[in-house]
């Protein structure tokens, strides 16, 4: 046994039993232990004397908590730290498979589309530590660990801890953070405050050494090699293996981009850029309906939950039938690694009779869970199958012949039933998130569900019957949070787009505040309250409010998207467009946070991005109409982007159908009112902000802010609106 493992295996008897050594690298050398008290093996890494000394325990100790703070599932977590005498040490779960350079020294090459899956495992995992402010620095196959089909990263936020002792060279010993052969130009140069998309670099050098056997520059010395990284092109993948596609050589040239300003600004759009170029198809390949789903979800491990039939003789159970299947999706949110598509889209296929295969297709998921509910008395059962769209077969099965009390657990149980199934392993807080009992009453929750299904319809009769049942609910269970922040959302809409009164923001105001003194862990509730004090203008409040619920639950869209128009309405552009990032990362196929980006875009000067959101906007828009032709939110919102781009007739012809849904909806009005604004048509939007105002819409601090609303700021007519707003 070496003097390391030695000294180890005597200082820490009591915690951890040394094995045997089984790794060593430019920062620490790695054993393989037992951790006594848990009884599970662990990797144990301990840095090198010499870099021990120059950090200092201290330092290193205080720096390295960032990683004790990243949970993921594709980022092998932080279980302990410390000091060992003049040892430091940091404990990881040991994970049983190969490292990602371990397989390339024996395959020299990976499959094009395994290559891929793991830059996308690798991506998503960045994306998420990014968003907690925390950067690698040292992405290379030597740390991304190949498991059960999984890609795991390792040492998040060690090269932090060691760069806090003096920038990317430790002067005292003569070792560097980061890797020449992946190394980023900035961070090559010293750059201390290098942010994600130096990570972004060096993943895009991993994703080049797995399709074409060899890093994108290489030499003799690591000098020689940074200096190709400032001087030379990217070499291109083809020319090393002609098969890899074309779109695919594309996405890495990005990502290799000398300029950061020149890549994919986020792990999320690298990975992004790759399930689209994935349907480059070579000769001879498939491309039935599918493949192509399965193709379109590369990306991670994707689902859409359609609504449960109800199989009960009452018609009245669909809301408790829709219900269940909502709270299945709510509760598989929660989960990082699962993409997860919203209700919207899923609940389009509601009562027609498609494909399993289609449905996969036109949502892009890789699988789906469809079921039935028959409620008879208290009498319960539900049946729930998890297909899988390429092949069609049942990934995992169940019936449940219950009470109704029962409810609670049976959602419960589908859920983790559907982790398990597609592979995922829950984080300690995920679990909790999707264990959590929505209510303590099953009559409450009855009337709770009654208010979601109302809500959803997002008009101004159905949010008011929404806000009834969240006050039933109430009544009912008087320390129900979520039917308290349900009713606080219903205030703020009502008075965002249908009745600007003082007694909705008041309303809104009070059951927010309830709802947090019921529940002050809960996201939802953070999220109304940061929606309800923005509508009185405190944005201060608003602000923290939203992040208090953004660090409670990262997928809670809700929180994203009020925040970025919160931001908005105070002229704080670039905030506004990074929330709307966040918000279209949370839900991809949501067309509402494209398209209104490119307002603050615009005002930015960044007219390149805002024509590219535009373009997104409009493409989801259209794909969002296919399921829902009748929803006439998308429908005002698609017109107005096909004014900006030119397609004026036809942006008409969508406003008048929004019009046709419902004439006097105030927040119809509104936003047809900013499609004639930007066609030119003064008069007639005009006439539809002067009825939208009169038919209740008071959302002063947004119309001054609209940039839609441009062309109309000089008349009188709109002068004279705003003084009586």
């Amino acid at each position: 046994m070496t003097d390391i493992a030695t000294r180890l295996r005597d200082a820490l008897k009591d915690r951890y039993s040394i094995e045997r050594e089984i790794g060593q690298g430019g920062m620490a050398t790695v054993f393989l232990a037992r951790d006594l008290k848990h009884d599970r093996s662990v990797a144990l890494k301990v840095l090198h004397p010499e870099l021990a000394a120059a950090l200092g325990p201290e330092r290193f100790l205080r720096e390295i908590k960032v990683a004790a703070r990243l949970n993921h599932s594709h980022i092998v977590p932080l279980h302990d730290s410390g000091r060992a005498g003049d040892l430091l040490y940091y404990v990881m779960p040991y994970v049983d498979g190969e490292s990602l350079r371990q397989r390339l020294t024996r395959e020299h090459q990976l499959p094009v589309e395994e290559a891929l899956a793991i830059a996308r495992d690798v991506a998503a995992a960045l994306d998420y530590a990014h968003r907690q402010q925390v950067v690698h620095r040292d992405i290379k196959p030597e740390n991304i660990m190949l498991h059960e089909g999984e890609a795991l990263v390792t040492d998040f936020g060690i090269a932090k801890a060691i760069s806090a002792a003096g920038g990317p060279t430790i002067t005292q010993t003569g070792m560097s953070v980061g890797t020449p052969a992946y190394m980023s130009p900035e961070q090559a140069s010293g750059d201390a405050d290098a942010d994600g998309r130096s990570d972004v670099y060096s993943l895009g050098c991993v994703l080049y050494e797995m399709l074409a056997g060899v890093a994108p520059f290489t030499g003799p010395t690591a000098q020689v090699i940074i200096t190709k990284r400032f001087t030379d092109p990217v070499p291109s993948i083809r020319a090393a293996r002609p098969t890899v596609p074309e779109s695919v050589d594309q996405a890495v040239t990005k990502a290799l981009a000398k300029v950061p300003a020149d890549r994919y600004a986020t792990g999320a759009q690298l990975a992004q850029a790759l399930v689209v170029h994935t349907g480059t198809t070579p000769p001879g390949t498939s491309t039935g309906p599918a493949v192509q789903a399965a193709q379109a979800t590369a990306a991670g491990k994707s689902i859409a939950v359609l609504p449960f039939v109800n199989m009960s003789n009452d018609p009245e159970n669909e809301y408790f039938t829709d219900g269940i299947a909502e709270e299945i999706i709510n509760a598989l949110t929660k989960v990082q690694a699962l993409q997860v598509v919203s209700r919207t889209s899923s609940f389009a296929f509601k009562g027609k009779n498609e494909d399993i295969a289609e449905i996969g297709r036109k949502l892009r998921v890789g699988t789906v869970l469809e079921g039935s509910v028959r409620k008879a008395g208290l009498k319960l059962r539900v049946t729930a199958q998890l297909v899988n769209v390429a092949d069609g077969y049942h990934l995992w099965s169940e019936r449940y012949d219950r009470q109704l009390e029962d409810v609670f657990a049976i959602q419960d149980e589908i859920a983790e039933n559907i982790v398990k199934a597609l592979r995922v392993v829950l984080s300690d807080r995920e679990k909790k998130a999707i264990e959590k009992t929505p209510a303590e009453s099953v009559e409450a929750y009855d009337y709770y569900l009654r208010g979601r299904q109302f809500l959803h319809q997002f008009r101004r009769t159905g949010i008011q019957h929404a806000r009834r049942m969240f006050e039933r609910a109430m009544e009912i269970d008087p320390g129900y949070a979520r039917a308290y922040a349900g009713a606080a959302d219903c205030c703020s809409f009502l008075y965002m787009y249908w009745d600007g009164s003082r007694s909705n923001i008041d309303g809104a105001d009070t059951y927010s505040r309830k709802a947090l003194e019921l529940d002050p862990e809960l996201a939802e509730a953070h999220a109304a309250r940061g929606l309800a004090v923005s509508l009185s203008k405190r944005y201060e409040e608003a602000e923290q409010e939203f992040e208090k619920a953004i660090k409670l639950d990262p997928r809670l869209f809700d929180a994203h998207y009020f925040y970025g128009r919160a931001t908005f309405q105070q002229s704080k552009y670039a905030d506004a467009v990074r929330h709307y990032e966040e918000a279209s990362r949370v839900r991809p196929e949501d067309y509402q946070t494209t398209l209104l980006m490119t307002s603050p875009l615009r005002s930015l000067g960044r007219t390149a991005d805002a024509e590219a959101a535009l373009q997104r906007g409009r493409q989801l828009v259209e794909r969002h109409l296919e399921l829902n032709p009748d929803d006439a939110r998308a429908l005002y919102l698609g017109a107005g982007a096909l004014t900006q781009m030119g397609e004026t007739e036809r942006a008409l012809e969508w406003a008048s159908r929004a019009l046709a849904v419902d004439p006097e909806d105030s927040a119809v009005l509104y936003n047809v009112c900013c499609v004639y604004s930007l066609a030119g048509k003064t008069d007639d939007a005009l006439r539809c902000l002067e009825q939208a105002t009169q038919n209740g819409f008071g959302h002063k601090a947004w119309i001054e802010n609209d940039s839609d609303l441009d062309s109309l700021r000089s008349e009188p007519r709109f002068v004279q609106l705003l003084q009586r707003l």
